[in-house]
């Protein structure tokens, strides 16, 4: 299942399905079901390219993790809400199940290619499988999934597989931290030149931290809100579950270390 959004394949799923309210994310109240105003009668976005300067940095760093075309594509074979009125109502609420169970797939993804996750691995690939195989079923098993329970199923055995990792990162050495901060309220704490390393930051609440030149190697990120936070010359080399909105709705500049399978972001 191909988790990278596609949004040419897309009907513009995440501009009208979901609300948003106007906050320092976004311009203006929308509600669910009611379109954009930004949104073009081909599904693309009319501020793309200016969307921060316009006020809406939430889109920016929004994603979907392929949801939108696997529910545009595959679960109603290519129909949108445009040319088929009567399909909306349940495209929406089809779609707000997936997205954030391709979400959960992305993560168990991300550990199942974790060397030292080997003693979780069956458990891992059976919740993917689990997951991967509702998600093909029609709209209505997709609308009707438990995905709270799906998803803290996933949640211990991503906790299981992150702290194999983080321990086999660790060996022998001590770090400062090194200790569990997951769900950690952190908002705005000045952590500069912190070791972080091993760290599990799951769920942490970074919004506006200052992690300059901060160490999070091997940390576990899964989850962490990093809006506005501060990583100019962090080490984020090793770091777990670091996805491309976090970075990107973070600060970072020249001397910011990410990880390897990932780019900074334009705006750095």
């Amino acid at each position: 299942m191909d988790l990278v959004a596609d949004c040419a394949r897309c009907a513009g799923l995440c501009c009208i399905a979901l609300p948003f309210a106007a906050s320092a994310d976004f311009a203006l109240d929308k509600e669910a079901g009611v379109p954009c105003p930004n949104l073009g009668p081909d599904f693309s976005c009319g501020i793309h390219e200016e969307l921060r300067p316009s006020g809406f940095p939430g889109c920016v760093v929004y994603d979907c993790f392929g949801a939108g075309q696997q529910v545009t594509q595959v679960l109603f074979d290519g129909r949108t809400w445009r040319s088929d009125p009567e399909i909306a109502t349940s495209m929406f609420a089809t779609f707000r199940s997936a997205r954030p169970l391709h979400e959960v797939l992305w993560y168990l993804h991300e550990a199942l290619a974790l060397v030292a996750a080997e003693p979780v691995r069956a458990d891992l690939q059976a919740a993917i499988d689990e997951i991967e195989s509702l998600l093909q079923g029609s709209p209505d098993v997709v609308t009707a999934i438990d995905v709270g329970a799906l998803r803290g199923e996933a949640s211990t055995v991503l906790r299981q597989a992150s702290d194999l990792a983080r321990s086999a990162a660790r060996g022998s050495q001590a770090s400062d931290e090194g200790r569990d901060l997951a769900g950690a309220d952190l908002f705005g704490t000045d952590l500069r030149g912190r070791d972080l390393r091993w760290t599990d930051l799951r769920g942490a609440v970074l919004v506006g931290a200052d992690l300059r030149r901060a160490d999070l190697r091997g940390a576990s990120l899964l989850g962490a809100d990093l809006r506005g936070a501060d990583l100019g010359g962090a080490d984020l080399t090793g770091a777990l579950f670091v996805t491309s909105a976090q970075l990107t709705s973070a600060r970072g500049d020249d001397a910011t270390q990410v990880p390897v399978h990932l780019a900074a972001p334009a705006h750095w």
